[in-house]
């Protein structure tokens, strides 16, 4: 099984940035442009989890119909790893990985794979969101 030190050597090797902000929970930092992404060591998985954005205070749930059903769409369609959820308000791109069988490749795609998802749908997910306006 992976231990907190094989996790933070292969943390090293992905080319990330690691925070520890927590015991067993680390912020990792890629890329300039990349996301943060929070990995939470807690046996016997570890979790990744990716904000992606917030949605606005106030809205109803049948004003956010056409963001849910396009978060399912992804889910079903586009995502290899991980998948998109709310929790608190926020929209987030999460993973669990086992640690049994867990190895570097594993950690990095489903790194990767939450990044990617998160840059390149961004746009048409913000669409979705409702706006709220004064008047």
């Amino acid at each position: 099984m992976i231990n907190r030190e094989d996790l933070e050597s292969f943390f090293i090797r992905m080319g990330v940035e690691a925070e520890e902000v927590d015991e067993n929970m680390w912020v990792l930092e890629g890329e300039e442009d990349a996301p943060n992404v929070v990995v939470t060591y807690a046996p016997p998985v570890i979790v990744l989890r990716l904000k992606v954005f917030d949605l606005p205070e106030g809205a109803r749930d049948d004003q956010l119909a056409p963001l849910f059903r396009r978060l399912l769409e992804l889910n079903a369609s586009d995502l290899v790893h991980g998948s998109y959820g709310i929790e608190e308000g926020d929209v987030a791109l999460s993973d669990a990985l086992d640690l049994e069988t867990l190895d570097f490749q594993e950690l990095r795609n489903s790194y990767e794979s939450i990044v990617f998802g998160a840059t390149t749908q961004l746009k048409e997910l913000a669409q979705l969101v409702p706006v709220a306006h004064r008047g």
